[in-house]
């Protein structure tokens, strides 16, 4: 990350101290409601029948609230973002207003536009579960390591330098894999990856109520596996000392440490890791149907379709939810997976 100009930084400490958004940083769009995997952590894909998807008309009706918050960044997330068949024309209004456009994706389809991603999106993070086996059966798709690997290789040979980074769910069934994760995504080129536990007890990714135990289950560590994930994570440590030090591994050891907190507090070993994270006050996700909200997890605020982002977002509603939000409290937050914290000196994205 870079350091922004003086204005901006003002705006940013601005909406810090009155909960009444002057500058937003990211944007999160879901640009396509389906997916193309399926995937046993999601329920996105369950839904893929009941298509919704962003316009032109949308993103061209938020470009005035955008400059006025000084918008650096759109991720494009999902389900699959280049389902939308219009995308890269999405992408196109984007650039063009000056904002750097980052792409979530399977990776599915990424050899097949190639040559656009690297016109109209600065940068990918595509999803990686395990080594081949392991990834294909957990996306549900066969051949979907392949595809990911030369889409990821052919990117590379197209322009060395594009950044392509990964980033990898953390659960049941692929703990004891995280090792061949790390190995399999240095042989493919990528630049960087991160690790996260997985969601198991929101709303998010479709979920129509939250998952009860026996679903849990499927992806929630057991008690008894907990001491295998705290030793393979004490030889990640050890052995990838250098990943760490050079940033191949995105988080800090004391952060892959807290992945296995995590797990334990479900059993009541330990609390919840608490997550410094500011996303509500720094960025806001757009779902496909127009619905907004302050971050995947908590509820929506409004709808694009409704009224301008910049009302939703300062309404009466919306001010009092962040004034009144209590990270460290909140059962939402507690259980967080995905925290995000920008300093108001600091770009989201390297300039």
């Amino acid at each position: 990350m870079s350091f922004q100009s003086p204005y901006d930084t003002w705006q940013r400490y601005k909406t810090l101290q009155t909960n009444r958004i002057s500058a937003l940083p990211i944007v999160i769009l879901m640009p396509h409601s389906a997916c193309n995997c399926r995937c046993v952590m999601c329920d996105i894909w369950k839904d893929n029948k009941n298509l919704k998807q962003l316009t032109e008309k949308d993103i061209r009706g938020l470009l005035t609230a955008l400059k006025k918050f000084g918008t650096k960044q759109v991720v494009m997330s999902g389900g699959e973002a280049l389902l939308n068949q219009n995308f890269f024309g999405l992408c196109e209004i984007l650039k063009k207003a000056g904002i750097k456009v980052s792409l979530l994706t399977t990776g599915l389809s990424i050899k097949a536009h190639a040559e656009q991603l690297l016109k109209w999106v600065n940068d990918i993070i595509v999803s990686i579960d395990g080594d081949q086996q392991l990834h294909d059966s957990i996306r549900n798709v066969p051949g979907a390591f392949m595809k990911l690997k030369d889409g990821v290789q052919y990117i590379h040979s197209l322009n060395p330098r594009y950044r392509i980074t990964a980033r990898t769910v953390i659960h049941r069934l692929n703990f004891w894999n995280w090792a061949s994760i790390i190995h399999e995504v240095k042989l493919m080129g990528i630049n960087q990856i991160s690790f996260l536990p997985a969601d198991v007890s929101s709303h998010a990714f479709n979920r129509q109520m939250a998952w009860e135990e026996p679903r849990q289950n499927e992806i929630l560590l057991s008690e008894r596996e907990l001491p295998e994930l705290r030793g393979i994570i004490k030889r990640i440590i050890t052995e990838n000392k250098d990943d760490f030090d050079n940033g191949f591994i995105a988080e800090s050891p004391e952060k892959i440490e807290n992945i296995y907190f995590y797990y334990a507090a479900f059993y009541g070993l330990n609390s919840f890791p608490y997550k410094k994270c500011n996303a509500p006050w720094v960025s806001t996700v757009i779902e496909a149907d127009g619905n907004v909200r302050p971050c995947f997890f908590h509820d929506v605020m409004g709808n694009i379709r409704d009224n301008n982002l910049a009302d939703i977002l300062n309404s009466e509603e919306a001010i009092n939810f962040r004034k009144t939000l209590d990270m460290g409290t909140n059962a939402t937050c507690v259980k967080c997976v995905c925290s995000l914290n920008l300093p108001p000196r600091m770009n989201p994205v390297p300039n």
